[in-house]
């Protein structure tokens, strides 16, 4: 099993930054990759960014948050950060935190609002 919990959403102004930090504790020895998905009201939840855990440390982005968003990891924290600049309001959303491990096993954390004014 791996816990995540997730931290550093809230409100900000369309065109202002937020980083969000996602903490895994437990099997993390097993973890193979880490990212971030979104749900907005209404809607169904989406990808936004991963990272694979790997010497190499692979991401991959949705095209909607490309450029604007990085994804980043502290291996040695076992923390996986979500950088976004120039925040939309079509970005507010519940970001959720995702762990896969070899198992392979999904683990979800509990979600943090973020959400952008206009």
């Amino acid at each position: 099993q791996v816990q995540l919990v997730e931290s550093g959403g809230g409100l900000v102004a369309a065109g202002d930054s937020l980083r969000l930090s996602c903490a895994a504790s437990g099997r993390t020895f097993s973890m193979s990759s880490m990212g971030w998905f979104r749900q907005a009201p209404g809607k169904e939840r989406e990808f936004v960014a991963t990272i694979s855990w790997s010497a190499v440390g692979t991401s991959r982005y949705a095209d909607s948050v490309k450029g604007r968003f990085t994804i980043s990891r502290d291996s040695a924290k076992n923390t996986v950060y979500l950088q976004m600049n120039n925040l939309r309001p079509e970005d507010t959303a519940v970001y959720y935190c995702k762990a896969t491990d070899s198992g392979p096993g999904n683990y979800w954390g509990q979600g943090t609002q973020v959400t952008v004014s206009s």
